[in-house]
């Protein structure tokens, strides 16, 4: 296969297939005579492999780990389950962290008047601005 049947097949781009290569994520395809990449069954299989864990939010790093994994014999399903759980924490403890964001910019919004003015809470927390009224000019 060429790679772009290949990137039909995975869903992937060329460009994205070849970065992957250039990593050492997968296996070097062979070449023909003519020096054009001719990939195998297996190259098809860990490139779908790296797409589909990047779907669901694992690193480069972890894809390697997951190839090494899938490349091994022995591999136990707990270890595959392990390092699933492992990002699923990760994702769990992004949320909580996005929800938080999400809950001070809510706050922000609220107290910003939103007008023609140039006063606004936003920019002042952004700042570190705390626009103290000065009780000793009334």
């Amino acid at each position: 296969m060429n790679i772009s049947q290949v990137a039909e097949k995975t869903g992937l781009t060329s460009k994205a297939i070849r970065f992957y290569e250039e990593k050492g994520l997968i296996t070097p395809p062979s070449r023909s005579l003519n020096g054009y990449r001719q990939y195998n069954p297996k190259n098809v299989e860990e490139l779908t492999l790296l797409r589909q864990a990047r779907l669901v939010g694992f690193t480069l790093e972890e894809c390697k780990e997951l190839l090494a994994l899938f490349h091994n014999a022995d591999r136990r399903s707990a270890d595959v389950k392990a390092r699933t759980l492992e990002k699923i924490s990760d994702i769990d403890r992004h949320i909580s962290e996005l929800t938080q964001m999400r809950g001070k910019l809510v706050e922000l919004v609220a107290l910003c008047p939103g007008d023609d003015g140039a006063e606004c809470p936003i920019m002042d927390s952004f700042t570190g601005c705390c626009h103290q009224v000065d009780d000793s000019h009334q």
